[in-house]
């Protein structure tokens, strides 16, 4: 399946949101639900258990905090405190924050209900206390310029698979694919206001993970095993670059 460069994670929206100054619970909710159900929140601290996104974003939005989303994979935990880790893997996602009260992790349990035709989403975030992990994920996903760096390095490794797969040649849709991804800002994401860096890893971490779909939905023109090989690894290490700096794009300190 590949990426749309306008369906953001739904802990990136919702850590983006929490990490913005002055943020609007209603607007929050709204941009992080998008088509879904409304979302259910359990083990929220203070709440009923029918609690919902607008009573975590509430929480959470007001006064000092530490926020970012988190993005794992089976083998890379991506930061994750070990407290969530299976569940957090399971769903390739949470949010973790840290508030005056304590350190909690949120992740999303998506249920996909509907058909192709009109797919819908039931989401239920599920809140555990972890320990403080700021330098845990400090140590996992570096900094934002440092992110933005590793990117630019990828994003040459991406392209020269693509080239090598020759994707406009032998997938009919591939051509626009790529025009799209190329195309792609972040003008239409759900999001706050972005400074210039923020927005260009993003922007620059997304399109690489269109890009790595593109290139792994299959082998296309023939090569050889050892030249399968290479590329899956390079493209693995390009997927992992991109998430980590889709984390390190959400990271954010209010005092």
């Amino acid at each position: 399946m590949e990426t749309d460069q306008n369906a953001l994670p739904r802990s990136v929206v919702l850590a983006l949101w929490l990490g913005a100054v002055g943020t609007s619970p209603g607007v929050a909710v709204r941009s992080v639900q998008d088509d879904d159900e409304p979302h259910t929140v359990a083990g929220l601290p203070g709440t009923s258990a029918d609690a919902g996104l607008k009573d975590l974003v509430t929480s959470w939005c007001t006064g000092p905090r530490e926020v970012c989303a988190l993005l794992p994979a089976p083998g890379d935990p991506a930061g994750v405190p070990a407290d969530v880790n299976p569940q957090a893997t399971e769903a390739g996602e949470c949010v973790v924050v840290t508030t005056p009260h304590g350190s909690w992790a949120a992740v999303p349990q998506v249920t996909a209900f509907g058909s192709s035709l009109e797919p819908g989403h039931l989401v239920r975030w599920e809140v555990r206390p972890v320990p403080a992990w700021t330098t845990l994920v400090a140590g996992a996903l570096g900094s934002l310029p440092d992110a933005e760096r590793d990117l630019r390095t990828s994003l040459v490794v991406a392209t020269d698979a693509l080239d090598s797969l020759d994707v406009a040649r032998w997938r009919d849709d591939a051509a626009d694919a790529i025009e799209r991804v190329r195309r792609s800002t972040t003008s239409g994401w759900p999001v706050p206001d972005l400074d210039g860096r923020r927005g260009r890893v993003l922007q620059l971490a997304t399109r690489l993970l269109a890009i790595v779909d593109l290139a792994t939905v299959d082998e296309g023109g023939a090569v050889n095993l050892w030249q399968s090989d290479q590329r899956t690894t390079a493209l693995r290490e390009v997927e992992r670059t991109a998430r980590h700096a889709l984390s390190a794009a959400t990271y954010s300190t209010l005092r």
